[in-house]
């Protein structure tokens, strides 16, 4: 069978040249795989984990990337990823969440490199990236969701857009009643232009 797509004709108003063929194929990569192919593409990561006592209590993570004033880029946010462990010794209640934020302050912050998702390359990122491990304050709330343990992946595709002067925060929180381990991890994937 003849490998033509009846209703995208050369003669058609609608020509799209999307005839599938092996040397040119119509497929689209994602932008952040053309932004890492460019050295534009990068990537900051955070963990926390923490033995709790007997009473239990909560740990925080809070990652945080600023687009400085006079960067010059915008950070396109691709990807938000991370998990929390647990490791009980007792039965204990468990709760979760995941909160991102524009803006906000961090206290006591760690400071960041961030990675360019194409191995070797020199290129750097203009954002700031930081890490706390306590919750963020001033900042405002725009999406909040209650977690399980295990992975957790909100996908943007550049849907959440850094403009410079502005930042962006996440906090991952976590809290047992009782004794356990807890650990906590946070991924920002971005591109900028």
């Amino acid at each position: 069978m003849p490998n033509h797509f009846i209703f995208d004709q050369s003669n058609s108003s609608f020509y799209g040249k999307l005839t599938n063929m092996y040397t040119d194929p119509g497929i689209v990569a994602p932008t952040d795989a053309d932004a890492a192919t460019n050295d534009r593409s990068f990537i900051s990561s955070a963990s926390n984990s923490s033995s709790l006592g007997l009473l239990g209590g909560t740990i925080n993570l809070t990652l945080q990337i600023s687009n400085p004033s006079g960067s010059g880029r915008t950070m396109y946010i691709a990807d938000i990823i991370g998990g929390i462990s647990v490791s009980l010794s007792l039965l204990s209640t468990f709760s979760a969440s995941v909160t991102l934020y524009r803006g906000g302050t961090l206290s006591s912050p760690s400071t960041l490199t961030p990675f360019n998702a194409k191995f070797g390359s020199a290129a750097t990122s203009s954002m700031t990236a930081r890490s706390s491990t306590s919750a963020p304050s001033g900042a405002t709330s725009f999406m909040s969701y209650a977690v399980n343990p295990g992975l957790f992946e909100f996908p943007f595709q550049g849907g959440l857009v850094v403009p410079p002067n502005q930042i962006y925060t996440m906090n991952v929180s976590a809290a047992l009643s009782v004794a356990g381990v807890l650990s906590t991890t946070a991924t920002v994937v971005w591109w900028e232009v």
